[in-house]
C-alpha cells in the first residue's frame, strides 16, 4: 500500500510556502487599507453614508481614478494569489527539488509585491507592471503544470 501524498512533504519547502503564503496575505490584507488612504485623499468615496460622514457637500464618487487603479491591483491580487495557494500546496504534494521549489514560491511573493508597487503605489510605465505579473503567473503556471504531471 502506497503511503499518503502527504509522507513525502519536505520540511523546508513546506517552511517556505507557509512563510511566502503568509507575506502574500499581508500584502492582500494591505490592499483594502490602501483603497481607503485613496478614497480619503481623493475624497472620493462610493457610498453615499460614506461622503455624508465626511460632508453633506459631497457626493458619491465611483470614477476616480487613484482608487480605481488600487482596486484593479486589489482584484489582480485575488485573481493570482488565491490560485498561487492551492497551487503552491498541491506542488509542494509532488516532492520538488527544495532549492527549485523555494526559489518559486519566493518569486511569486515578490513579483506580487512588485505588481503591486510599479501598478498602484509608484505607477511606472509598462512593461514593468507585465514582467511583474509574468514573474508570478509563469511560476505558478509551472507549479501546476508539474503537478498535473506528477500525478497522471
Amino acid at each position: 500500500m502506497a503511503g499518503s501524498p502527504f509522507d513525502n512533504i519536505n520540511p523546508e519547502v513546506y517552511r517556505a510556502y507557509v512563510f511566502w503564503s503568509a507575506v502574500l496575505l499581508v500584502k492582500l490584507f494591505c490592499m483594502a487599507p490602501l483603497t481607503a488612504f485613496n478614497r480619503f485623499k481623493n475624497k472620493a468615496f462610493a457610498n453615499p453614508e460614506d461622503t455624508n460622514a465626511i460632508s453633506r457637500k459631497l457626493k458619491p464618487k465611483l470614477d476616480d481614478p487613484d482608487v480605481e487603479r488600487v482596486r484593479r491591483a486589489h482584484l489582480n491580487d485575488l485573481e493570482n494569489i488565491l490560485p498561487f495557494f492551492v497551487v503552491g500546496f498541491l506542488y509542494l504534494l509532488t516532492d520538488p527539488v527544495p532549492f527549485l521549489a523555494i526559489n518559486l514560491f519566493r518569486l511569486v511573493a515578490v513579483s506580487r509585491i512588485v505588481h503591486t508597487l510599479v501598478y498602484a503605489v509608484f505607477v511606472v510605465p509598462q512593461p514593468a507592471r507585465f514582467l511583474a505579473y509574468m514573474g508570478a503567473m509563469g511560476p505558478t503556471a509551472y507549479m501546476a503544470l508539474q503537478t498535473l504531471l506528477h500525478f497522471l
